[in-house]
């Protein structure tokens, strides 16, 4: 039997490891190595969606150590044309608070040893000014009415969290949440002609946003875990009313050129 197709993708973030109840698991390889673990695909709201946890079942993969190349590959050689990302932050400054969930629309690349990118010979240089999609931004803003529009995410290598210091020069810099897995994850879905966007719950106040001990990774996890069934409600209804993405500059960025990669599906 062959393997059925997407057209919508959810990455679920840290303790989202599962969430299409009527998925069937499909492991795929890819030119990159394994993703970080077999993609489910199941209907939602009358669409066809793939699932993938970014970390692996059980939280196998730190941020660090994530084939992204591997896991965005994949969901575009299933079909999929666009992806939601819901992903864990910290609060850099009093605009946000924790259980807040944002929409970025921005993101500051702070990681140093990751693959970057699919291109490895030639010129291809992809339009990044503004990172994220705005049909899925539309779509995910108008899901719930206590979704925030806005924020820029600083994204670190990690696994540590951010001395005090670091956290407040990410601040200062304009951050206003901080995250360890947004890129190279938004770069790479652009690559594959994607449509991606972010959807941020502040599970914390980063060390140099408040007094106290700093970030504890208890209080990351169980903030997440106590918004799971809020999360899964909101991609329910972002997925329903997500249009067609064609025609969408994440995909005609690349019209006009000659990629050096291959582009499955």
């Amino acid at each position: 039997m062959p393997t059925p197709r997407a057209d919508i993708a959810v990455i679920g973030g840290t303790g989202f490891y599962s969430f299409l109840a009527d998925g069937i698991d499909h492991e795929v390889s890819t030119p990159y190595g394994e993703p970080s673990a077999p993609i489910t695909i199941g209907s939602l709201g009358g669409r066809s969606v793939a699932f993938l946890p970014r970390h692996g079942r059980g939280h196998r993969f730190p941020p660090h150590a994530i084939n992204y190349r591997a896991n965005l590959w994949a969901l575009r050689s299933l079909g999929v044309r666009q992806i939601i990302a819901p992903c864990a932050v910290g609060g850099l400054s009093a605009e946000v608070a924790p259980g807040d969930l944002v929409v970025p629309d921005q993101l500051v690349d702070r990681t140093v040893h990751r693959q970057q990118t699919f291109v490895e010979t030639g010129a291809v240089h992809l339009p990044f000014g503004d990172p994220y999609c705005p049909g899925i931004r539309s779509a995910l803003l108008g899901a719930a009415e206590d979704v925030a529009d806005g924020g820029t995410m600083v994204v670190i290598e990690g696994p540590r969290f951010s001395t005090r210091a670091e956290s407040r020069q990410h601040a200062q810099s304009g951050g206003t949440l901080i995250n360890m897995t947004g890129q190279p994850e938004a770069a790479l879905a652009r690559e594959m002609r994607c449509c991606y966007a972010a959807l941020a719950l502040v599970t914390d106040m980063d060390a140099g946003a408040e007094e106290g001990q700093g970030v504890a990774q208890a209080e990351v996890f169980a903030r997440f875990e106590a918004n799971l069934a809020r999360l899964g409600e909101l991609l329910t209804t972002a997925v329903g009313r997500l249009g067609d993405p064609s025609g969408c500059t994440c995909s005609t960025w690349a019209d006009d050129l000659t990629l050096t990669y291959e582009i499955p599906g």
